[in-house]
């Protein structure tokens, strides 16, 4: 009887789907696309780290008031983070946003500025852009080290997929010029102009970059080789080993 591949419930040499090797390509690509857009928070993601800065912004520039701004906006925080749990979705995106907003919202009311409220986040997207630079230098580019995990083939893009580190490369750098411009953009209004403009400027710029280095990851991961399952290299290979266990203990039993 011949043996199956536990991976694909198929015999070895046979197609691993009802329409075969295009099909399972076709999945895998899907796969990975999804992989890649809930490796950066999603949907909801881009409304967590979006909307509750435009409500305070939004408040400010109504009725000038800190407070009832900052309270507002950490508020719809905590709501959106609640509305995850409740649908069962990770919290890693909403517990970032959660604190970035409690961190905008106190140093803004203490200091009675309200582009205080912003600082945070600008400074954890200036820190973000120097990592995905400094990674793609040092040759471990940041992207491959946050997807590997996620498309199983962990670290085999560095010394075994040359073409995947190259991709992983060019998108590093794709991410860290895109925030690296976005920083620049937003200093100088923190710096020189008022809450209102930096506020709104800030949450015109919350998505659109999002997606345009999203995009420009996956033009990159597209045309690069399939990345390597090195989990499914490991089953095999278990599999291997306990098979010739089993074939040593029959034959050890024969004599």
């Amino acid at each position: 009887m011949a043996s199956i591949d536990k991976r694909t419930g198929t015999e070895p040499g046979t197609d691993a789907g009802p329409q075969g090797p295009e099909h399972d390509a076709a999945a895998s690509r899907a796969a990975a696309d999804h992989a890649l857009l809930e490796a950066f928070g999603g949907v909801w993601g881009m409304v967590d780290t979006t909307v509750p800065g435009l409500v305070f912004v939004l408040i400010y520039t109504i009725n000038r008031d800190i407070k009832t701004a900052a309270v507002a906006a950490l508020g719809l925080s905590l709501v959106l983070a609640l509305a995850r749990v409740v649908r069962k979705q990770t919290l890693k995106h909403a517990f970032s946003g959660v604190f970035g907003v409690a961190f905008g919202a106190v140093f803004a009311m203490l200091s009675g500025d309200a582009k205080n409220f912003y600082l945070p986040g600008m400074l954890y997207t200036l820190g973000l852009a120097v990592a995905y630079v400094v990674s793609a230098l040092v040759g471990y580019p940041l992207i491959g080290l946050l997807l590997g995990p996620i498309l199983k083939e962990n670290l085999s893009w560095k010394t075994r997929n040359p073409g995947r580190l190259v991709a992983y490369t060019k998108s590093t750098w794709a991410w860290g010029v895109i925030l690296l411009a976005k920083s620049a953009i937003l200093f100088p209004l923190y710096f020189w102009g008022n809450a209102t403009q930096l506020g709104w400027v800030k949450v015109a710029l919350g998505i659109p970059p999002f997606l345009l280095a999203v995009y420009l990851t996956w033009i990159f991961l597209a045309k690069a080789p399939p990345p390597i399952d090195v989990i499914a290299e490991m089953e095999a290979e278990e599999a291997k080993e306990a098979e010739a266990k089993e074939r040593a203990a029959k034959e050890a039993a024969e004599r």
